[in-house]
């Protein structure tokens, strides 16, 4: 058995490969890895799995027909039983990924979690995951584990052979409905670092959202360090959320955005820098323009920078970034 990255011969003839697929917007490079293998070892059996593969079966089983397409879990699952053979990923790899929960307890429009993964489950701890000291935590919805406030607790105690202990963070944003003051309190304990807050409704939720930030902030968590995670080129119009983004920029914390693209998207060609696109190059919601995907990133960008660098009233001053200071 051999990981390869990239598409390179892996010095043995194989019996079976199995290619993984991330979105779908990326599907060019599961075909051409698909093609590069099938071609470089014929009699192989080739499986193609992960997200793309699952939202987008028929379209995957079209591009390469050579391969079997697998949807959902691999083998239902089976794979999440079997301990991370890290004698395979890179000696210096210092932090793992880590599950407590699958599939997630809300229906977002805009998400394939719950199609790839329609039920929920979760786990009531992860000690005996735990490998190395740096945890990520893949979880779409942490906060939605009935035992979250258990395995908080656990992670919070837990020390490594060396008397350390862990370092977290949530790749995901935090439930606005499912973060309390006691949670909030757990997070800080369980030594998770850069927390975020998922805000995905519309502007007038901005109590629950500035809620939030003073739940973390109570349990120790500077602003600064605190994120908001927002989807734009959606539903909200362009206007609706610059005023999240002011929000944020009143409450001094930064925002990590997402610009949406529909599951059913095959590639994305979208270029950043300030020459215009179409919608035929890249996706672009029919309640916005290239123009506006384009200024609302370099105002997140912007602000993110006016707020780490206490600018006054988190407002960007053209230049900041670049300047240096005499020591």
């Amino acid at each position: 058995m051999k990981l390869v990255r990239g598409l390179k011969r892996c010095g043995f003839r194989p019996d079976r490969i199995l290619i993984t697929s991330l979105f779908t917007y990326w599907s060019q490079y599961v075909h051409e890895a698909a093609e590069f293998y099938h071609k470089a070892y014929p009699s192989a059996q080739i499986e193609i799995g992960g997200i793309y593969a699952s939202l987008m079966p028929n379209d995957c089983e079209k591009r390469s027909p050579f391969a079997r397409v697998r949807r959902g879990l691999y083998r239902g699952g089976a794979a999440e039983k079997v301990e991370v053979d890290y004698s395979l990923l890179p000696e210096d790899l210092d932090y793992q990924i880590i599950h407590t929960s699958r599939g997630c307890t809300r229906r977002c429009t805009f998400c394939g979690t719950w199609r790839i993964e329609p039920e929920f489950t979760s786990v009531e701890s992860v000690l005996p995951l735990i490998k190395k000291r740096k945890l990520v935590f893949y979880d779409n919805n942490l906060l939605g584990n009935p035992h979250i406030d258990k395995i908080l607790k656990e992670l919070g105690e837990y020390r490594t052979e060396k008397g350390h202990p862990l370092r977290c963070e949530s790749q995901s944003g935090f439930d606005l409905d499912l973060l309390t003051e006691e949670r909030a309190r757990l997070l800080k304990q369980a030594h998770f670092v850069s927390p975020r807050i998922a805000w995905d409704g519309r502007y007038k939720s901005w109590p629950k959202v500035k809620r939030a930030i003073g739940l973390l902030e109570e349990a120790g968590y500077k602003r600064k360090e605190i994120y908001i995670f927002m989807i734009y080129n959606f539903d909200l119009s362009y206007k609706e959320m610059k005023r999240k983004l002011e929000a944020c920029r009143r409450w001094g914390v930064r925002v990590i955005d997402c610009r949406y693209r529909p599951l059913n998207r095959t590639e994305d060609n979208y270029r950043p820098g300030p020459k215009p696109q179409g919608p035929s190059d890249y996706y672009i919601h029919e309640g916005w323009t290239d123009s506006q995907v384009r200024r609302f990133r370099r105002a997140v960008r912007r602000q993110n920078i006016a707020v780490l660098l206490d600018l006054p009233n988190g407002r960007y001053i053209r230049g900041c970034e670049t300047r240096k200071v005499a020591v």
